[in-house]
């Protein structure tokens, strides 16, 4: 009786968690836990610490329902709650429920609280805070901290940590607030709460900005470190996206997921802005004065006359200084004209933005104008709009400007438009081609340009559009062979930035090269463990009866796998099916044992082996998941290679020779410079994590003093763990202050990285474009720096960065005859592209409709198991939750797939988390992932898993929902749950 008490007691906590989370001030409640470890304690205040209460909520919560439960941990954790002054969460756990009107309205205080912060932050925060703490709205403990966050960090800080304190107090607490501000004499800022703007008492003093009665160092930092951020959604809205749809709710810090939860642009919780110690120590220090080198000064001069361009120069050269100087011109010249101004600042990446927000505008800028960065990895959520109105300057991910455009133009809401905009600067801009967000913001900017020209005609007022500066280090080719086309690619770009010029330094400016090295290898005089890897190949090939047509290993014959992969899921042909899929791995490995060690190579199979097998094994004993002929003969083929592949992995006699360059390069970098600093850029994330743990086990790494890590991509598209943005950012910050020496990278770190003492550059097997050559160079900043190419087999990276020189001679070269071309002839070339430009988004949209037109039916496409052909579901069986997760809640369909366990899967947000997938019961194939939303479980579908018939037509190929041309009915949370509800019921009726 006891475990079913205990198990329903963690259910309601489970039902309760997302509330709870916003409703446990974790510091006053720790303490007072006494079946909670203390090592443990430690941990979720550090996680207090760093995180944030809502964070450290969700651990603390964690801790509470682990088993062993000790005997009575219900009611100590009730006790502690009630006694750390978190009554209003101890309520909930004894259900003592508010109404739905009460916490509806208690709900629209916190939010309207929320959307005051810039004012009330502006508040007399001592005062308040005695005030406040008289009132009981704050326990002792947090009046002292308030008062020390005061002291540490500045009124405004305090004001924000006060404001996150009182909203978590049980209903009834805002009515107080009022009074205390009513008492304080804060008459604006009750004004503004209570909406009574016409009060003719005068405001105080203490209504005033604090920063008009403090220092002026009191004012900077005021200005610069209490900066809210904000996070936004930054999915494409073709993906059927909506950032604020519901109630919206803070992310994780995951900038590639979705937000799930969306509300009228006001966040259920109160977690403060944390910025890093480098943002905070810039927002302190004075402001910088900007001085532009004489070259600098000459691509400017354009800019500076408020005409569009793109400035075109190397890596290292300044080109965000020269933005910098802009910018302030422009702002400068606008205000003394009595002119609106608006400054955005557009990036590609989220490291990007705390970066030109730190390093950049914010030391240059800070006294004069408002400066503000927004992006997925930003903590406090409140509207971008808001935001523009608010500040000078905004830096943010380019697909946050494009959502808030598309809301505008479809009239959602008030959303952003172009013409609130008076300059937007693109950086890394050779991304503004066909597809691409950059593109996107600019087709509506030139749309606008040529209605503009038009209503000129019939003598209307145009839209005031704003000016355009470009910013790269390289425009690219795009794949050109011959200088014609070279030209018209760099063209293109321009007209896409509707660019009147394209300023670059003068030749003979340009810095002396870098040292460039190419270290060619040899081939293996023997390759066992290569060898018998081919050998099973081989064996899969004959089972299979495939034919390869190329070099087992080589890129060619990975494409080639994916495409019989593809065909045979398309043909139900498992049997070649799974075969491909194993093919893969092996091929997967010939790579790593030509590019890292063997024993690498190794434990990638055999994990991945491991995995197939658990997949082959249900949870329940009862149950059987069905193991076909081809996969027990996979299964056996690598159990009879194992030992051998194992005991080759160890010999360190046929390592490659690609191996033993690069760590031959690396040591002489190390040896040969006083204070080295260098990256090694990679293909595969498998193989960067490889590559540092093969560097940290090796002591003569360590006895020159190599500290080295990794960086990878954060999106979840690999088998291998992606990293977040969090993570990114402390190996990147570790790197530029030495903590780090050697950062072992894939092209994720290619563009932007701003590492001055970086001294060398290796590309270890890596080459893709002219333009990531570029990039990649570019990262040895230092005086003296190196650039390397370490040849790796089966990579041809020697040929291709041949290829790639000359696109770049190319490229400068063309750039040149473009400058070269009288104003006039360019500007027609342009104005054509333009037009061409136009022309082909109007086809494409017109394709999109008539495509959009075949959203009828859902029951037109069936979805069968992409591992055993077995029919799964309908359209008509999937529901989409706010717009963006595809979920099959339908009893039917709870009968066909198993559930397990995904320690790497855990992403919790407020009111849904998941940590598990669901799996094919017949054959174990992953289907999704398990969402528990508001309570409710919800299997989510992931598309890439299934083979998708629609009208008959099979297609094998769908990575994306969107490429699913059917419009799935919405979720109806509700109508679920009370079917739950009856449900449930009636089994209890059986059961009596």
């Amino acid at each position: 009786m006891e475990s079913e008490t205990d198990e329903m007691r963690e259910c309601l906590i489970g039902c309760l968690r997302p509330r709870l989370k916003e409703l446990i001030v974790v510091d006053r409640v720790l303490d007072l836990i006494d079946f909670i470890e203390n090592e443990q304690k430690e941990r979720i205040r550090q996680k207090a610490r760093n995180d944030g209460d809502i964070s450290a909520a969700d651990y603390l919560i964690n801790a509470v329902v682990q088993k062993p439960h000790t005997p009575g941990w219900f009611t100590a954790f009730v006790d502690a709650l009630n006694n750390g002054g978190c009554n209003f969460a101890a309520d909930y756990m004894q259900l003592n429920l508010p109404t739905p009107e009460a916490e509806a309205e208690n709900e629209n205080c916190v939010r309207l609280i929320h959307l005051l912060i810039p004012s009330l932050a502006d508040m007399a925060t001592e005062t308040v805070c005695a005030h406040c703490f008289s009132e009981r709205l704050l326990t002792e403990d947090e009046r002292d901290r308030i008062t020390a966050e005061i002291v540490n960090r500045g009124r405004r800080s305090g004001a924000r940590e006060l404001l996150r304190r009182i909203i978590k107090c049980p209903p009834g607490w805002y009515s107080t607030f009022l009074q205390v501000l009513k008492d304080t004499e804060h008459h604006v800022l009750y004004n503004e709460l209570t909406g009574n703007e016409g009060s003719d008492k005068k405001p105080s003093l203490k209504d005033k900005p604090i920063a008009t009665r403090e220092s002026p160092t009191s004012a900077e930092s005021c200005d610069g470190t209490e900066s809210m951020e904000i996070t936004v959604n930054e999915q494409p809205m073709d993906q059927s996206t909506d950032l604020y749809a519901g109630n919206e709710l803070p992310s994780n810090s995951e900038p590639s997921q979705p937000d799930l939860y969306a509300s009228s642009e006001l966040p259920s919780n109160s977690e403060p802005s944390q910025p890093d110690g480098s943002a905070l120590e810039v927002a302190r220090s004075p402001e910088k004065e900007i001085t532009l080198r004489d070259y600098q000064m000459e691509v400017a001069g354009p800019a500076l006359e408020g005409k569009n361009i793109i400035v075109c120069l190397p890596t290292g050269s300044g080109k965000t200084r020269v933005a910098v100087y802009i910018t302030k011109e422009h702002l400068d010249r606008r205000k003394a004209e009595g002119k609106p101004r608006k400054v955005i600042v557009l990036v590609n990446k989220v490291p990007l933005v705390e970066q030109h927000y730190s390093a950049e505008f914010l030391p240059f800028l800070k006294n004069k104008y408002k400066v503000e960065r927004v992006s997925g990895d930003s903590q406090l959520k409140i509207s971008f709009t808001e935001i523009v109105k608010k500040n000078d300057i905004i830096i943010c991910t380019a697909q946050i400007l494009e959502n808030y455009l598309e809301r505008a133009n479809s009239g959602e809401d008030e959303g952003v438009n172009l013409s609130d905009l008076t300059l937007i600067i693109i950086d890394e801009c050779h991304h503004t081609q066909k597809g691409g967000v950059y593109n996107h913001i600019m087709m509506r900017y030139l749309k606008q340009k040529h209605k503009n020209k038009r209503l000129v005609k019939e003598q209307k007022e145009p839209v005031p559009l704003p000016q355009i500066l470009g910013l790269t280090a390289s425009p690219g080719v795009g794949g050109a062979t011959k200088m014609e086309k070279a030209e018209e690619h760099i063209l293109r770009i321009c007209a896409n930035l509707d660019a009147s010029r394209i300023m670059t330094r003068r030749q003979e400016e340009f810095k002396k090269e870098q040292r460039k090295i190419v270290v060619s290898v040899e081939d293996r005089r023997e390759d066992p463990f290569g060898d018998v890897i081919k050998k099973i190949m081989t064996a899969i090939h004959n089972h299979a009866e495939l034919t390869p047509t190329c070099d087992l290993g080589s890129q060619n014959y990975e494409q080639w796998v994916v495409q019989k992969e593809r065909q045979a899921a398309k043909d139900e042909n498992q049997k070649v099916r799974v075969c491909a899929e194993h093919l893969r791995q092996y091929s997967e490995s010939l790579n790593l044992c030509n590019t890292i060690r063997m024993q690498d190579a190794f434990s990638f199979l055999n994990k991945y082996y491991e995995e197939e097998m658990k997949k082959k094994t249900a949870p329940e004993e009862e149950h059987k998941i069905q193991i076909t002929d081809t996969e027990r003969f996979l299964f056996n083929l690598f159990k009879d290679n194992k030992k051998e592949l194992e005991t080759l992995a160890k010999n360190p006699e046929y390592e490659n020779d690609s191996l033993s360059k690069l760590r031959t390069k690396i040591l002489h970098e190390f040896s040969s410079r006083d204070e080295a600093r260098g990256i090694v850029f990679i293909k595969t994330r498998r193989s960067a994590i490889a590559l540092n743990q093969w560097i940290q086990e090796n002591s003569k790494f360590a006895d020159i003093g190599v500290k080295s890590a990794y960086v990878i991509g954060g999106g979840d598209q690999s088998v291998v763990k992606p990293m977040t943005s969090a993570e990114q950012k402390d190996v990147l910050k570790k790197f530029g202050n030495g903590q780090v020496n050697l950062l072992i990278a894939t092209t994720v770190a290619e563009e932007g990285l701003d590492i001055p003492a970086c001294n060398f550059v290796i590309r270890y097997g890596l080459v893709t474009n002219e333009i990531a050559m570029i990039q990649a160079q570019g990262r040895g900043r230092a005086e003296d720096s190196s650039y390397t190419l370490v040849e790796v087999k089966n990579s041809g990276v020697a040929e291709k960065e041949c290829v790639n020189e000359y696109r770049k001679n190319m490229m400068n070269k063309a750039i040149q005859k473009i400058k070269s071309l009288n104003q006039a002839a360019y500007e027609k070339r342009i104005t054509e592209f333009q037009i061409q430009a136009i022309m082909e988004e109007k086809v494409r949209m017109t394709k999109k409709k008539q495509k959009d037109i075949k959203n009828e039916s859902p029951s037109n496409v069936k979805f069968s198991c992409r591992s055993c052909s077995e029919p799964i579901c309908t359209g008509d069986d999937i529901q989409i939750i706010e717009n963006m997760h595809r979920v099959n809640v339908t009893p039917q369909f709870r009968k066909l797939y198993i559930q397990r366990e995904n320690t790497t899967l855990q992403e919790r947000l407020l009111d849904y988390e998941t940590n598990g997938f669901i799996a094919c019961k017949n054959c174990g194939q992953r289907w999704g992932s398990m969402m528990m939303y508001k309570g409710i479980e919800c299997p989510c579908l992931d598309v890439k898993n299934f083979v998708v018939n629609l009208n008959g037509k099979k297609i094998s190929k769908c990575t994306k929902w969107n490429e699913v041309p059917i419009k799935f009915s919405a979720f109806d949370y509700a109508e679920h749950a009370i079917n739950m509800t009856m449900s449930d019921n009636s089994d209890d009726d059986e059961t009596m």
